[in-house]
C-alpha cells in the first residue's frame, strides 16, 4: 500500500526501505533531473486540514524539515498528496513524525517567494507509484518506559541565547495573543516570555494544526519549549518554530498542581522540572503585574476593556464581518445591554435555554479575523475572550445607557477568544457557580413587564407606547415645544424644539445619503465608487517603481512581478519603527502597481495602506479623487480644493514618534491633505397637524449611533439604519399611525443670486435606543 507504518525501537526502523531507494538531499531537489530511485526524508512540523479540490480528487499538504540541516534558512518543502493516498495520509499524520517520501514528482512552488520554503514542491499520489513511510515508535514501549530512558534536557536562560541555535527553555508568559489565522492557512501565535535573568523573549508560532500550538489561557501562566530556534533581529533575539517543536503549559499560580497542557500523548517531563515551575511561580509572583481572574459581567462599566471567563449558549452569522456570541457567566450586567437584531431561525442553540437566560445573557459582536474561530465554537464550550470593548450606545445619555459588548478585528492587546477545557480551574470554578444560579430569580426581573392585562389596561398601555417619542433630546431641555405653524411665520435664524411626525424621507435608498464634507470650505462630495478608484490605479501602474526610492531609513522595499500576461510590476514599502518593521497589524505599508482587489487584501493584513507611485525624487500620493489612505474597511478621501499635498518622506516625522499611532487625522495633517468626513445628509418632511416643513439631517454618527464612515461598507450597520428608519416611518401607514417624533430644528438664511430663503437643519438629536 502506498502509505506504510514502519515501527521505530530505541530510534531504528524493523523494517529498512527498499535496498533501490537512495536517499536524495533538499538542495539537489531540482525539477528536471531525475529522482526515479531516490527518496527524501524529513520530519513533519506543519499539516494542513485534509480538503477536496474543485474535481472532488481529496488534497493533504504537510511541510518537511530536513532533518540533516535545521538551522538552513530554507531547510523545509512543501509535499503535496493527492487521493487516496491523501487521505490515509491524513489519518495517521501527527507533529514530529517522521516521513520518507519515494516515486514524488518535484515540480515548481508557487508560494515559495511567501512561506520562505523549498523553490520547489513534491507531488505524489497512488496513481504515479508513489510511497509514504511514516516512521512510528514501537506500541510495544510503554509511556513510562520512554520517560525513564529520556534523555536529560538542558534548558537555556533568556539571557544567554544565540542566534542561529535551536535550544530548549522555560519561561513566564508576559503577553499573548491567541492563536489566529495568519495570511495563509497558519495559524500564528505570538508569546512574549520572561524569566529571572530579567530578559524578555517574543516568539511567534506557526502551525496548520491549532492543537499543536501552545494552550496558554493567561498572562502568568509558565511554558517549556523544545527545539524552538533562535535569531537575532536589530539587536534583539527572536523565538520561532523549527523542526521537532514542542510546547508544555502550566499554571503560573503558586501552589497550583503542576499539570501540563499538551495535545502531544508522548512527552518527557523529569521530577527535576518541577523544581523549576515552581521557582518560577514564585520569582513571577513577586516581579511581575499579572492580571486577577477575569472580569464579572457583574462588574463591567461602560468604554472598558477586559477579558470575560464565560460559556456558550447561543451564535448566529450578522454578516460578512461580524459573529454573535450569546454568553453567561452566571452574573447580571449593571446596565441594559444591546441585543443584537438576527432572525431566530438564524441563532444556534438551544431555545428553551436561551429563553430562560435572557436576562442573564450578554450578546458580543465579534468581526473581521476572529469570525472563523467563532464560527466554529460549540454551544455550552467554556471560553476566555481577550480584550472585549465595553461601547456606550449613546454617551449623551446618564447611567441608564446601555451597552455594547465588541471583540474587534486584529490582535493588538491581546485580543481573541480561547477555549477553555473542563479541566481548567476557572471552568470547575465558574461551572458550580452556574449551577447555583437560581434561573427563578432572573425570570422575576421582567416580572412587571410580563404582567397580563385587563383590556382597560392594554388599550391605555397602546396609547402611551404611540405617544412617546422614538426620538431622544440630547441638550437645551429649557426649550419648550413650538407648532411647526409657528416657525414657518419666524424669522431666521432660531432654534426650535418641536414634536412632529415623519410623513417621508429622502433618499429612500439610503446608501445614497452618504456624502464626504469639507470642514474648511464646507463643501460636499460624492463618494467615488470602486470603478473609479480601480481605473486611478491602473493608470498609476503604468509607470514603472523607481528604484532608487526602495529601501530608506524609515522604509523596507519588496518588489515582485505578476505572473499573469500584463507582467505588472509590484512594490510594497513597510514603513518602520525603531528600525524594525512591527507586527502587521500596527504597520503602515505604501502599495505601488496594486489592483483594487490586491489592496482590500492587504488592508485585512495591514494597519494601514496608502496607494502611491514613483517620481524622480520620491513617492507621491495618487490622484486626490483617489482615497490618501485604507484603513480597515474604510476609504480616507482628501478635499481637492483644500489640501496641498506634501512628499510621502513628511511621514518619517510619525514613524520616528515614540509609538506611532498612524491615526488617519495625523497622517492628513503630515501629509498636508484637508481630510474628508463621511456624512449623513437627508431630507425629513415632518407634519405635526399644523403645517408641513422640510428638515435636513446634516450627521456624522450621532442621529443614528451608526458612524457614516462605515455603513458603506457594513451590511449589518445597513441592515441597522434600514430598520430604524422602518420604525421612525413605517412604509405604508396612514398619518395617525406614525410615531412622534422629538427634535431640535434650527432656521438658517440661505441667499442665492435671486433671492434669500429659509432652510432647517436638525441638531442635538438622537434616535432612542429600543428602535436602534
Amino acid at each position: 500500500m502506498p502509505v506504510r507504518l514502519l515501527k521505530t525501537v530505541s530510534g531504528k526502523s524493523e523494517t529498512p526501505l527498499p535496498s533501490h531507494l537512495q536517499k536524495e538531499d533538499l538542495k539537489h531537489l531540482q525539477e528536471g533531473f531525475d529522482h526515479t530511485n531516490k527518496y527524501f526524508k524529513g520530519v513533519v512540523v506543519l499539516s494542513y486540514p485534509l480538503m477536496k479540490l474543485g474535481d472532488g480528487t481529496d488534497f493533504f499538504k504537510v511541510v518537511l524539515q530536513d532533518l540533516d540541516n535545521w538551522i538552513s534558512r530554507n531547510n523545509s518543502i512543501n509535499i503535496l498528496l493527492y487521493g487516496k493516498m491523501a487521505e490515509d495520509c491524513a489519518k495517521v499524520t501527527r507533529h514530529g513524525d517522521t516521513f520518507a517520501v519515494a516515486g514524488f514528482k518535484v515540480a515548481k512552488s508557487p508560494t515559495a517567494r511567501e512561506d520562505g520554503r523549498h523553490g520547489c514542491h513534491l507531488e505524489v499520489s497512488e496513481e504515479a507509484g508513489s510511497t509514504i513511510y511514516i516512521y512510528t515508535v514501537s506500541s510495544t514501549v510503554s509511556e513510562t518506559a520512554s520517560v525513564s530512558v529520556a534523555p536529560k534536557y538542558v534548558y537555556t536562560p533568556l539571557n544567554r541565547l544565540k542566534d542561529g541555535t535551536v535550544v530548549n527553555l522555560y519561561g513566564v508568559v508576559k503577553f499573548f495573543k491567541p492563536p489566529y489565522v495568519s495570511k495563509g492557512t497558519d495559524y500564528c501565535s505570538v508569546v512574549t516570555l520572561v524569566d529571572p535573568s530579567n530578559v524578555k523573549l517574543t516568539c511567534t508560532l506557526f502551525n496548520g494544526n491549532l492543537d499543536f500550538l501552545p494552550k496558554i489561557y493567561k498572562v502568568g501562566d509558565i511554558v517549556r519549549f523544545h527545539r524552538i530556534k533562535i535569531r537575532e533581529y536589530n539587536g534583539q533575539m527572536q523565538g520561532i518554530t523549527s523542526a521537532g517543536f514542542a510546547s508544555l503549559t502550566f499554571d503560573g499560580t503558586v501552589g497550583a498542581p503542576v499539570v501540563p497542557r499538551t495535545s502531544s500523548k508522548v512527552y518527557t517531563f523529569m521530577d527535576e522540572e518541577q523544581k523549576i515551575i515552581e521557582e518560577l511561580r514564585v520569582w513571577a509572583d513577586s516581579n511581575l503585574c499579572i492580571f486577577g481572574p477575569a472580569a464579572k459581567l457583574a462588574g463591567v462599566q461602560p468604554m472598558i476593556f477586559f477579558d470575560l471567563t464565560c460559556q456558550l449558549v447561543g451564535k448566529a452569522k450578522v454578516d460578512g464581518s461580524s459573529f454573535l456570541l450569546k454568553v453567561w457567566d452566571g452574573t447580571k450586567c449593571p446596565y441594559p445591554t444591546w441585543k443584537v437584531p438576527v432572525e431566530a431561525r438564524d441563532l444556534e442553540g438551544e431555545k428553551t435555554l436561551l429563553h430562560q437566560l435572557r436576562n442573564l445573557t450578554v450578546d458580543i459582536l465579534v468581526y473581521d479575523n476572529h469570525v472563523q474561530l467563532a464560527k466554529s465554537l460549540k454551544i455550552g464550550s467554556f471560553l476566555r475572550i481577550y480584550s472585549i470593548h465595553t461601547k456606550q450606545a449613546s454617551s449623551d445619555k446618564d447611567d441608564v445607557s446601555c451597552i455594547e459588548f465588541h471583540l474587534h478585528g486584529g490582535t493588538c492587546y491581546g485580543r481573541g477568544i480561547g477555549v477553555l477545557p473542563e479541566t481548567n480551574p476557572d471552568v470547575k470554578e465558574l461551572k458550580v457557580f452556574l449551577g447555583s444560579v437560581d434561573l427563578a430569580d432572573s425570570q422575576n426581573m421582567e416580572s412587571m413587564s410580563s404582567l397580563e392585562l385587563d383590556s382597560t389596561d392594554l388599550e391605555s398601555h397602546l396609547q402611551r407606547c404611540q405617544e412617546l417619542s422614538v426620538t431622544v433630546l440630547t441638550d437645551h431641555q429649557d426649550l419648550k415645544d413650538t407648532e411647526l405653524k409657528t416657525i414657518l411665520n419666524s424669522r431666521a435664524p432660531q432654534q426650535y424644539r418641536i414634536r412632529a411626525k415623519l410623513r417621508t424621507y429622502e433618499p429612500q435608498k439610503l446608501y445614497q445619503c452618504i456624502k464626504l464634507h469639507c470642514s474648511k470650505c464646507n463643501s460636499l462630495w460624492e463618494v467615488p465608487g470602486g470603478d473609479d478608484f480601480d481605473l486611478i490605479l491602473q493608470g498609476s501602474a503604468v509607470t514603472a517603481p523607481n528604484l532608487e526610492l526602495h529601501n530608506t531609513s524609515w522604509y523596507d522595499s519588496v518588489m515582485w512581478t505578476t505572473e499573469d500576461q500584463k507582467q505588472r510590476k509590484i512594490t510594497i514599502h513597510f514603513v518602520k519603527h525603531d528600525e524594525m518593521v512591527q507586527q502587521p497589524e500596527d504597520t503602515l505599508i505604501m502599495i505601488e502597481g496594486g489592483t483594487l482587489k490586491e489592496i482590500w487584501k492587504l488592508t485585512k493584513r495591514f494597519k494601514c495602506v496608502i496607494p502611491v507611485r514613483s517620481t524622480e525624487d520620491d513617492l507621491e500620493l495618487l490622484d486626490l479623487s483617489a482615497p490618501f489612505l485604507l484603513q480597515g474597511n474604510i476609504k480616507y478621501y482628501g478635499c481637492m480644493r483644500c489640501s496641498t499635498p506634501k512628499p510621502i518622506e513628511c511621514l518619517s516625522s510619525i514613524a520616528a514618534e515614540q509609538q506611532p499611532s498612524w491615526e488617519p487625522t495625523e497622517i492628513a495633517r503630515v501629509l498636508g491633505i484637508e481630510p474628508l468626513q463621511y456624512v449623513f445628509v437627508m431630507k425629513f418632511t415632518l407634519v405635526d397637524g399644523t403645517g408641513t416643513l422640510n428638515a435636513y439631517l446634516f450627521d456624522y454618527e450621532k442621529f443614528f449611533q451608526i458612524p457614516a464612515s462605515e455603513i458603506l461598507t457594513n451590511n449589518f450597520l445597513q441592515q441597522k439604519m434600514q430598520m430604524t428608519m422602518n420604525t421612525l416611518c413605517p412604509p405604508g401607514r396612514k398619518l395617525d399611525d406614525l410615531p412622534w417624533l422629538e427634535c431640535f430644528i434650527k432656521s438658517y438664511n440661505v441667499r442665492d443670486v435671486m433671492k434669500q430663503q429659509v432652510y432647517y437643519q436638525i441638531f442635538d438629536t438622537t434616535v432612542a435606543e429600543d428602535v436602534v
